[in-house]
């Protein structure tokens, strides 16, 4: 290897070194037995959340500037603050991101979706985060949790509509 190809090298990997840690990413995704419209109406507002997930016990929205912003109230009594950051209910899809709350989680934004034809309906659910006070692997399985919870929980509700 030439000087010039060593030099090449070790100026990649001293970049790569000192670029930024890639975020995490998590998807969960649940089939239905009903139509993406029907489930759409059970998840399609952003404050539904509280009639699906167990672990909203409460949301409140509020318009924050033109945005809307939701506080969701936790099993403990903690609070959840998120925003939407987009949404096409042509697409049947909504994006959000954690402004606070108590989670192991930095720079969170999460998009779910449903798909699907005639009784069968899918909801994808992914997001994006840096770990923040604990473990990748730790804050993975804590969102990987509340994504299937939720899923869980939203295909007994849905699916018996």
């Amino acid at each position: 290897m030439t000087n010039l190809s060593k030099a090449a090298v070790l100026t990649a990997i001293a970049a790569f070194a000192a670029s930024p840690a890639l975020a995490i990413e998590v998807s969960k995704s649940v089939e239905i037995a009903a139509s993406p419209e029907t489930v759409w109406t059970t998840i399609g507002s952003f404050c539904d959340i509280q009639k699906w997930h167990p672990a909203a016990t409460k949301c409140e929205l509020k318009d924050d500037d033109g945005a809307s912003v939701r506080t969701l109230t936790l099993p403990d009594g903690a609070e959840l603050v998120e925003e939407e950051v987009s949404r096409d209910d042509g697409k049947m899809s909504y994006s959000y991101k954690i402004l606070s709350g108590p989670l192991p989680v930095a720079n969170y934004q999460s998009t779910i979706s449903v798909s699907g034809s005639g009784d069968a309906a899918t909801v994808d659910w992914s997001g994006t985060f840096d770990a923040a006070g604990a473990s990748d692997e730790e804050a993975s399985n804590v969102i990987a949790g509340i994504y299937d919870a939720g899923l869980s929980s939203l295909k007994e509700k849905a699916g018996g509509m």
